[in-house]
């Protein structure tokens, strides 16, 4: 059964915006390098998935929903 790589969903919907590391990390208040560790989770908390989203226009929570986008 694949899972769903969360951090990979992200990295992807970031780079297809054509957002830079460094304005997600100003966006979540947080320094770049903590931006890279998000991208190797396989899981998140759900506060800053909500967060997440919200910057980034995108439900990443439908992603858990519909098993057909898993990465």
């Amino acid at each position: 059964m694949n899972m769903v790589h969360i951090g990979r969903l992200i990295e992807q919907e970031l780079s297809r915006q054509g957002r830079t590391v460094t304005w997600f990390a100003a966006m979540l208040h947080c320094d770049r390098t903590n931006v890279y560790k998000i991208f190797k989770k396989q899981s998140i908390d759900t506060a800053l998935l909500e967060k997440i989203s919200t910057i980034l226009q995108h439900n990443f929570f439908l992603y858990y929903i519909d098993k057909k986008y898993t990465a």
